[in-house]
């Protein structure tokens, strides 16, 4: 692929068409900016990434297959050089964490995506931080302030299970089976599969009753909602 001189080259991974979109057109009108690549699930984002070698990758937290988090290692690990920016409509404080640790430059909410995209690139691409919608030049200090927060406000803890793993183990307690998940989320019960054995896992358990009496007892769950 030919290389304009200046031009930011961008990945933008998320399973949504309407975002893809709509970051698309947003950088678009913005001079310097080019985008190369897009990708509805992490594997695809992994692939793009490694293929397109792009300046920035810009990946939702959410996706089917692989999420962002897993994503992010597997590209970290085999091309460093790409600077990644989370885009996420919510993302615990822990995540934050997690995420700055393995590597990202950034993280933008997408409800702030017309305010901060073009200025969280900019900050990115200077060799600072975009956290908290601001751009952050020490990372340790911020990384320090993030643990603080953290252990000011002890999160439930989720033993690493993304929103949906967390979701099919609420069917679970709820006595559904793979299809009755598969059908809700209008995903393959293959795919449901997948989701109980990286949850069963994580949680170290064996069989669905001890996944939902785990769940109950460890409160994975909100039996009142």
């Amino acid at each position: 692929m030919m290389r304009t001189a200046g031009t930011i080259r961008i990945v933008v991974a998320d399973d949504h068409p309407v975002v893809r979109f709509g970051v698309k057109n947003m950088l678009q009108s913005e001079p310097g900016f080019e985008v190369v690549g897009e990708a509805e699930d992490g594997d695809v984002a992994i692939t793009q990434t490694l293929e397109l070698e792009p300046d920035i990758l810009l990946l939702d937290l959410a996706m089917p297959r692989l999420p962002g988090l897993e994503a992010m290692r597997a590209i970290m690990s085999r091309s460093p050089r790409v600077k990644i920016i989370l885009l996420t409509s919510t993302i615990s404080t822990q995540q934050v964490i997690e995420a700055l640790q393995i590597g990202a430059r950034g993280i933008v909410l997408k409800d702030s995506v017309a305010d901060d995209l073009t200025e969280s690139l900019k900050a990115v691409l200077s060799g600072d931080y975009w956290i908290g919608g601001q751009r952050v030049a020490n990372l340790l200090a911020a990384l320090h302030e993030l643990m603080q927060q953290a252990a000011a406000v002890p999160e439930r803890k989720t033993y690493g299970l993304t929103p949906r793993e967390l979701e099919v183990v609420t069917c679970i307690v709820e006595g559904c089976s793979n299809k009755d998940i598969a059908k809700q989320f209008s995903i393959s019960e293959e795919t449901v599969k997948r989701h109980l054995s990286n949850v069963f896992d994580k949680t170290g358990v064996s069989t669905r009753l001890e996944l939902a009496l785990f769940a109950i007892s460890h409160k994975l769950v909100d039996l009142d909602a």
